[in-house]
């Protein structure tokens, strides 16, 4: 058919017999070169509308099936009303109505669209339109919202009347559903739990199918803002009830009068003899779910197998001593940003196709890599051990990479099994019934990577988030209080900063602001823990000692509200205890922004050449007291140069340093050396120019690219020897200074490769006009060139701090020699 439409066009571009001699025809190959590409969005356009009939003929199936079920309920319905008005009546009136209602109103709903639907499918066409009709259902999500609400008395009542009434309880357990094409036995019966569950069911996934059709409903079509239009209404519907309609989800697999209801469920890393696999964990009321997705061949329905259960009554937290000491197999930080730079590539080519038009193949192939990519990091970047063991001592080690969610299934664990006494076991039917169930019980539908997220969902924020820490209140003891700060990244979640300790007090106040870097970041969970100083009453959670959370919880981070510069005040609640904060958010492209010091007699934002020479010295002399004094306390202090300092100290610090105050020495031993660390950094990041300068930073930028190494080693050195002199001087005085805290990382927790994340997007960066998202129309937007970039600043910081010795033509070295001495 291809072939014959690119032919019939060919012959109309051939000349005519009486061209001329001389005159030109389009070459062949460059016709059909042309017609292919055109015909092939053709075709790919053609595939998505042929795709929706397929969606719409899903959603008939399902209805039908739906209607059916809804009959089912009907049909006692009507004898059970007429009983009722006689001398014995097996329910009372309003016992029929609480039970059975608004199910007549739901049947006719679903009947009207089903019958509306029907024959629009029947009589299909590219331009045919359905969007009037789900948005019209989306509308009466109102009946819904009556149904959900009286779901838990209905089923209470049911249960009483069943236990009051034989006759009664033989129906509810009998009823006759009617068989459709999906479902064709005859005999299939249902209990009446099961079928007043089905609306409940089928409110929470009202939003899938929308997203499915809108999927293959192209944005010229009529039907997409209908269909845009009723999403909408069935995604705030459906975010006003879902907190309510999570713990009504059962699974029906244990007797009568029990109930299984789903607590919650994620996707998790196992470790298991060593390696580390990606698990589905479904948390019940009375049993711990561990399965694994199986491979999902074309056609085919999600499935799961059971890897194993355990009872809550026989569940225990171990603890090291507990179980075998299988060591965690750590990944390191270069392999994890390694594949950062292969996701954010990869999303890179992804927006160069979608604004090509190439074939669909081509995107596929990307998101398959980025699919693959994605998996690795969520497989390789958690690193905290939650271990559980059944009665039999036998131990389960998951991976997570948040202290706030492994709080989270411990605390909802251990509350359950306050409810919980007796053990038990399932048989092989059982379980397997109680894993196939899961398909239709999981909230958690997709695993949490940015290739799953809809084109239409926020990317998050991408930019620096300054959050104060203020103050706690509502604690009814004295204690050493701290906190820490999560933030999400990459589709998990990592601790970014943590406050001192505020030793017995029942109101601490930190005023402690730190700088947070987001990359396509949505929530920000907080933490507030007690320190313990007797070891002796130390909690002994997962095998190590910690800290007890006292509370913990989370904000989204609103693009809205943060566009705005000024600080925005916010207060947490948790547990009784209410921390204040506040947040200010900056957009990468305006970090690039340098202000040069209006005042030339100061240090920060003065150009390093003029500092140096006023003080006719190599290394500016806040550079070389910071320096001095972390050697001198610092170079044992956990996360030094990570861990953010107090902000008034680190400002008291600067205006000391500007106003050139002799007292700054006792300042400065007087002081948390994560201040002198953070005063520092400060220093750098507001220098008018990078230390690299903004001439030298895109040929660092390729150099470090380079795959020979013998070329990458000349091209960096050069680069660096092409620096001015105050700046190559001051960089290999703090280059020297970081190798020495590097050899401390056993105690300080700080590698080389920790140091250059911190210190390479301060030292190098671009100029506003060299890079790549100065002209972005978005400020809060996702920007993967940005995280490229990121990326590149720390490898070449990575690359000097892993050289032995920086070689240097004689010309400088008795420069460098005696600035070493300064």
């Amino acid at each position: 058919h291809s072939d014959c439409r690119i032919k019939a066009t060919e012959r109309a571009f051939q000349p005519e017999a009486s061209t001329t001699p001389g005159s030109l025809a389009p070459p062949r190959r460059l016709i059909t070169f042309v017609l292919s590409c055109l015909l092939q969005v053709e075709l790919d356009q053609e595939k998505g509308l042929e795709m929706r009939k397929w969606v719409l003929s899903g959603i008939l199936a399902s209805e039908e099936t739906y209607l059916s079920h809804l009959e089912a309920l009907l049909i006692p319905m009507k004898p059970l009303r007429a009983a009722a008005t006689t001398s014995q009546p097996m329910l009372t009136t309003h016992q029929i109505e609480t039970i059975f209602f608004k199910v007549p109103e739901l049947h006719e709903i679903h009947k009207d669209f089903y019958d509306a639907l029907l024959p629009r499918v029947q009589d299909w066409s590219h331009q045919q339109c359905v969007g009037d009709l789900f948005q019209k259902l989306a509308s009466q999500l109102g009946v819904y919202r009556a149904f959900v609400d009286n779901y838990k008395v209905a089923v209470e009542t049911a249960d009483k009347c069943c236990q009051a009434n034989a006759q009664f309880a033989e129906i509810s357990e009998n009823l006759k559903v009617r068989s459709t094409k999906d479902c064709k036995d005859q005999s299939a019966k249902n209990s009446l739990e099961t079928l007043l569950y089905k609306p409940v069911d089928r409110v929470t996934r009202s939003t899938l199918v929308l997203h499915d059709l809108l999927k293959h409903t192209p944005c010229s079509h009529p039907d997409h803002p209908l269909l845009q239009d009723a999403l909408r209404i069935s995604q705030n519907f459906l975010s006003s009830i879902n907190e309510e309609i999570t713990p009504r989800r059962q699974s029906m697999t244990v007797k009568k009068g029990e109930h299984r209801q789903l607590l919650r469920d994620r996707f998790m890393v196992e470790l298991v003899e060593g390696s580390r696999k990606l698990r589905h964990v479904f948390l019940f009321t009375d049993l711990l779910l561990c399965t694994k997705l199986k491979k999902q061949a074309a056609g085919k329905a999600q499935q799961y197998d059971c890897k194993w259960y355990i009872p809550l009554a026989d569940l225990t937290f171990q603890t090291l001593e507990d179980c075998e000491s299988t060591p965690i197999p750590l990944v390191q930080d270069e392999e994890i940003d390694a594949m950062k730079i292969k996701i954010s590539q990869i999303k890179n080519e992804i927006q160069r196709e979608k604004r090509t038009t190439k074939g669909s193949k081509v995107m596929e192939r990307l998101r398959k890599k980025l699919s693959e990519q994605e998996s690795l990091l969520l497989l390789m970047s958690p690193n905290m051990a939650f271990r559980v063991a059944n009665r039999n001592g036998k131990g389960f080690t998951f991976l997570i990479s948040s202290d706030y969610e492994r709080a989270e299934w411990r605390d909802i664990i251990r509350e359950q099994q306050k409810k919980c006494f007796k053990s038990f076991s399932l048989t092989s039917l059982e379980l397997q019934m109680l894993t196939n169930s899961c398909v239709k019980l999981q909230t958690v539908h997709t695993i949490p990577m940015t290739m799953n997220k809809e084109d239409d969902e926020s990317p998050g924020l991408y930019g620096f988030l300054n959050v104060i820490v203020h103050s706690a209140s509502g604690l009814k003891h004295s204690s050493n209080l701290y906190c820490s700060l999560e933030v999400d990244s990459f589709g998990y979640f990592v601790n970014k900063a943590r406050t001192r300790v505020h030793r017995d007090s029942t109101e601490p106040s930190w005023d402690e602001e730190f700088e947070i870097e987001l990359e396509g970041s949505q929530t920000v969970r907080l933490l507030c823990y007690e320190k313990c100083c007797n070891k002796a009453k130390q909690s002994r959670e997962e095998g190590e000692l910690t800290d007890k959370i006292m509370a913990k919880g989370q904000i989204k981070l609103d693009p809205q509200t943060l566009q705005s510069k000024d600080w925005q005040r916010t207060v947490i609640a948790m547990n009784g205890i209410e921390v204040k904060l506040s947040m200010k958010f900056t957009g990468r492209e305006f970090s690039l922004k340098r202000m040069p010091s209006r005042k030339q007699s100061g240090v920060f934002g003065v150009k390093i050449n003029v500092v140096t020479k006023r003080e006719r010295s190599k290394v500016p002399l806040i550079v070389r007291q910071c320096v001095e004094e972390i050697e001198r306390r610092g170079m044992e202090e956990v996360g030094i140069y990570r861990v953010s300092g107090v902000a008034t100290d680190i400002q008291a610090l600067k205006a000391a340093f500007d106003s050139n105050n002799k007292d700054v020495s006792v300042m400065m031993r007087e002081m948390d050396v994560n201040a002198i660390a953070g005063t520092l950094k400060l220093y750098f990041r507001e220098l008018p120019e990078p230390l690299f300068t903004d001439e030298l930073y895109p040929n660092f930028a390729g150099g470090i690219a380079l795959s020979d190494s013998v070329a990458k080693e000349s091209c960096m050195l050069n680069l660096l020897l092409s620096l001015p002199e105050p700046n190559l001087v001051t960089f290999l005085f703090v280059l020297d200074h970081l190798k020495r805290v590097a050899e401390n990382e056993s105690f300080n927790k700080m590698s080389l490769h920790n140091l250059a994340t911190v210190f390479g997007p301060t030292l190098l960066r671009p100029s506003e006009k060299d890079s790549k998202i100065s002209s972005s129309s978005q400020p809060i937007s996702m920007n993967d060139s940005w995280s490229l970039e990121v990326m590149a600043q720390v490898q070449v910081l990575l690359y000097f701090l892993q050289l032995d010795s920086i070689p240097t033509p004689d010309s400088k070295r008795q420069s460098l020699l005696f600035s070493t001495e300064v």
